[in-house]
């Protein structure tokens, strides 16, 4: 004799959440919705956002306390292109907000930006009370 066990929805989805390669993902492996690379240094902290296609009166940054915001309104110009017939679309311009809180080991108001081939480079310095220091013994 032999028994079948017929798996109820609910068994499904408790077997799917335990099983090894489910859909959940470090944060290190998540996408953006946008491209930014962000790094320290010696120097301190920098974040590399992508801007394809814009110039530097494209972007904005604001920032408000200890929150660096970043963004882009594309202006809709579809009316322009109605002649066209596209063979391949693949160069995403899209609008995008971003905001980081950063951390208070570093210096903000130090905060410093350029473009440089199609990359938006923002570098944020370390606070002088977070930078390295020796202490001398008395």
């Amino acid at each position: 004799m032999s028994i079948r066990f017929y798996e109820t929805p609910f068994d499904i989805l408790v077997k799917n959440f335990f099983e090894s390669d489910g859909k959940f993902f470090p944060i290190s492996e998540t996408k953006s919705p946008h491209p930014v690379d962000i790094y320290e240094d010696s120097t301190g902290l920098h974040l590399e956002v992508a801007c394809t296609g814009l110039s530097k009166e494209d972007v904005q940054i604001d920032i408000e306390g200890d929150i660096l915001k970043i963004s882009y309104r594309k202006v809709s110009s579809e009316s322009n292109n109605e002649s066209r017939t596209w063979l391949q679309r693949a160069i995403v311009r899209r609008s995008f907000d971003l905001g980081y809180k950063i951390a208070s080991r570093f210096d903000i108001s130090l905060a410093a930006a350029e473009m440089s081939n199609g990359l938006l480079l923002i570098s944020i310095p370390f606070a002088e009370q977070a930078k390295p220091k020796k202490l001398a013994i008395a």
